[in-house]
């Protein structure tokens, strides 16, 4: 554990000491967004000390041209880059005409910064005494609206303690920004125009290369005693940036405020040549709620929110911290409204990875999202890969495949493949299987199966033909194999047969056969209308089935179990536990080099598959894997404590299954890899909730039936979860003693507990026996 600073809070994430030195580690957990926009706790004031100023749009981004020593064939000619946009938060404040800024203050006291989960927004306050020997108490809160998603509001106060004073409220816009991550400082955005009407200033600017037109605007209010005040404001404006002046003097121990309303309109959602008018009209419904109006509405939003996505744990506030700041952190980043949206693996906390879209939403965020909204949603982000698919077909016509084969991207803001690390683009192929299973599990679990003949199925074709095309005959080893990949464990790169890639290679092409079978017989339109569209014969699939019944499986007989890649028993096997602490996290204390040739696991990879696939093997199976692989896995990706956990519940290891919710849940709140500064680990999180929801909790489809099994960690008196199965609403409460079944909506349904039948009727509350 690398930083304790977080007050333990049930609802709230609280910091209450000013410290330079994890300023950019508080920007990020402090993040707040609405799944439009957002932006790290960045203050609102000038503060010239160590910082990472981030605002973001969403689906904004721009192609940073690839920068490599070597450039090989089938590189992607971009790195897609979420952008720092415009800046609307600022207000400088001068107290007798110096500027308030916490780095150059002689004292900071009474410091507290809070994160409000529960009711959705981002408080500051402290005591400062400045070089003028001024002192002065700051009050701020702001919140970026789930009702209106164009804006945020900021109420910031001050109040002369010592003294009067002559206080000066700045308000500005600034578009002169850049990306803390960017290949070759390329210029991101260009201001086209800066304009003001009465109190009100916009800053229009249109990012280089992608043409995205945006509009970033203000209106301010100010207030002495809390009464309005009608202030006569300057206006200072360059080629970047627009401010306006709000000069009063305030009388020692009285309270100035300003109330500032900000936030941008986009050419994705209007008219590029109306945004200031868009701008104009949201902002006068924002001031017309004003700031307490707006305020209510965010607590009722994130009351909805939560009535259906809280998960509760009781006697544990850190473990009850950690999950509700992930189930937080995911609906600030996406609440499904817009399809052409999807997760990054940073959100709007941060620019690594570059905002966009990873195998990660459909391995770990689609379950999240389809059991605590409901079905629609998950649909939405199939729905996503499924317009992206003729994008799919051309990466893959471009590293050699045909036939209408698709290789989906390891990353990608718009279908296009963006990533420029040879070992991940090249060879990371398994992100076509998660895509693949995230279609058989939203089948699996709505029971909506018109997604496959409408859409799926070609998604599927087009993967299973990369899989058989991918694959290559050994006359060695008489089987199919696939050479030069890299699997989940990234610290393996250019390996051949990677168990948990071949495993998926012949999983989709088996699951493609059997919904190719069902569509023809059941849905006769749409299976010849597939078929004349992709070409698909007979032979074709003759073909994929003898690369799928005759793939290859490293095994070792001595280990009884599968390995990893073919040449994983040639390593040394130290397990972790021989690594010092002070050489951890290996990704960065180690070479490359080093890092390669060593027997430590970045991930869980076979233990990936097993998480997938767990139906297909026996718990002894399990066991034996689980009990090889993750002494020698060392957890340097967010997505692989998750895994573990959910995996050691099924076996019952209660201890184990607790350490690692606690590593997952709190990853970046407890800074478990030394990386929070630059950014949270958004997609991860949603794995936090499936180790409380299917490892603790026990939740499967079992024969098309909602099934539980629940366990306890023994550090809890209990907890409890909902979810929306089928569009029944179902509670879990789990407690030392028993388990509570509610269905809170819905028809009597059928369900497993504990292997065995039950039925559930609609709002009679049943307890059952102990819990295991």
């Amino acid at each position: 554990m690398n930083q304790d600073y977080i007050k333990p809070n049930s609802w709230s994430i609280i910091e209450d000491e000013f410290c330079t030195e994890r300023m950019k580690s508080s920007e990020s957990l402090f993040s707040i967004g609405n799944g439009a926009m957002g932006q790290r706790a960045n203050f609102e004031e000038r503060y010239t000390g160590e910082t990472f100023q981030g605002s973001y749009i969403a689906g904004v981004y721009y192609p940073d041209k690839t920068r490599v020593g070597w450039w090989k064939n089938g590189y992607p000619d971009y790195f897609a880059k979420v952008l720092n946009a415009p800046n609307w938060i600022g207000i400088n404040v001068c107290v007798n005409e110096e500027q308030l800024d916490l780095h150059t203050c002689k004292t900071v006291t009474d410091f507290r910064r809070e994160l409000n989960m529960k009711e959705g927004w981002l408080s500051r306050s402290f005591k400062a005494t400045l070089q003028n020997g001024i002192e002065v108490e700051v009050h701020s809160k702001r919140f970026l609206s789930l009702e209106l998603d164009e804006v945020g509001v900021i109420n910031y106060e001050v109040k002369p303690l010592n003294s009067a004073a002559e206080i000066t409220f700045q308000p500005y816009l600034d578009a002169g920004i850049s990306n803390e991550d960017t290949n070759w400082d390329d210029k991101f955005w260009d201001t086209t125009d800066i304009g003001h009407i009465n109190h009100q200033a916009f800053i229009e600017a249109k990012t280089m290369k992608t043409d995205f037109h945006t509009c970033t605007f203000m209106e301010s209010k100010v207030f002495i005693a809390g009464q309005p005040l009608l202030v006569a404001h300057n206006v200072k404006a360059d080629a970047h940036q627009i401010s306006f002046n709000y000069t009063y003097p305030v009388k020692q121990g009285e309270v100035y405020s300003i109330h500032k309303f900000g936030g941008y309109t986009v050419d994705r959602n209007h008219e590029k040549t109306r945004l200031i008018k868009a701008a104009q009209t949201v902002l006068k419904t924002a001031i017309h709620k004003g700031f307490k109006g707006l305020l209510e509405a965010q607590k009722l939003a994130w009351a909805t929110i939560w009535d259906m996505a809280d998960i509760t744990i009781d006697g544990d506030v850190k473990a009850q911290q950690g999950i509700r700041f992930n189930i937080f952190q995911l609906n600030q980043t996406y609440l499904g409204k817009d399809s052409r949206l999807n997760i990054g693996p940073k959100g709007f906390t941060g620019e690594k990875y570059g905002g966009s879209t990873y195998w990660d939403t459909e391995a770990y965020c689609i379950p999240f999202y389809m059991a605590t909204k409901d079905q629609n949603v998950a649909r939405t982000l199939l729905e996503y890969r499924y317009n992206h698919l003729d994008k799919a077909i051309e990466n893959a016509e471009k590293l050699g495949f045909t036939n209408g084969a698709a290789l989906y991207p390891m990353v990608t803001m718009n279908g296009e493949e963006c990533h420029n690390e040879w070992e991940i683009t090249f060879e990371e192929i398994h992100r076509n299987g998660a895509i693949a299973f995230a279609i058989y599990k939203y089948c699996h679990y709505t029971g909506d199966y018109s997604y496959i003949p409408e859409k799926g199925l070609e998604v599927l074709i087009a993967i299973s033909r990369f899989w058989q095309q991918r694959a290559s005959y050994s006359n060695a080893k008489s089987k199919y194999v696939i050479l030069g990949v890299t699997g989940p464990n990234e610290y393996e790169n250019n390996i051949n047969n990677n168990w948990y890639t071949n495993y998926l290679a012949k999983w989709c092409i088996t699951y493609t056969i059997e919904q190719i079978a069902h569509v023809e017989q059941a849905y006769a339109a749409n299976f010849s209308r597939i078929v004349e569209k992709v070409k698909l014969t007979k032979k074709e699939l003759a073909l994929w089935k003898t690369v799928a019944d005759n793939m290859y499986f490293p095994y070792s007989e001595k280990h009884q179990i599968f390995l990893q890649q073919d040449g994983f028993l040639d390593k040394e096997l130290v397990s972790v536990e021989g690594l010092p602490q002070a050489q951890r996290p290996i990704n960065q204390k180690w070479s490359w080099d080093r890092i390669l040739r060593s027997p430590y696991i970045k991930q869980a990879d076979v233990l990936q598959g097993f998480y997938f696939f767990e139906a297909q093997f026996d718990e002894p199976t399990l066991a034996r894997h689980f009990d090889f692989y993750e002494p020698l896995t060392v957890h340097e990706s967010s997505l692989s404590p998750c895994v573990h956990s959910i995996l050691a519940a099924k076996l019952g290891r209660m201890e184990q299954a607790y350490t690692f919710y606690l590593q997952t849940s709190r990853l970046d709140l407890d800074d478990y890899n030394s990386e929070v500064h630059e950014g949270l680990h958004i997609t991860s999180m949603a794995g936090t909730w499936m180790s409380i929801v299917e490892g603790f909790g026990g939740m499967r489809i079992t024969d098309g039936k909602l099934s539980f099994a629940p366990k306890i960690p023994r550090q809890w008196e209990g907890y409890s979860f909902k979810v929306n199965f089928r569009n029944h609403i179902i509670k879990v409460n789990v407690t030392q003693e028993h388990t509570h079944l509610e269905m809170q909506c819905g028809e009597a349904l059928d369900i497993i507990f504990h292997g065995k039948p039950l039925e559930l009727k609609n709002n009679v509350l049943q307890t059952l026996s102990k819990s295991l």
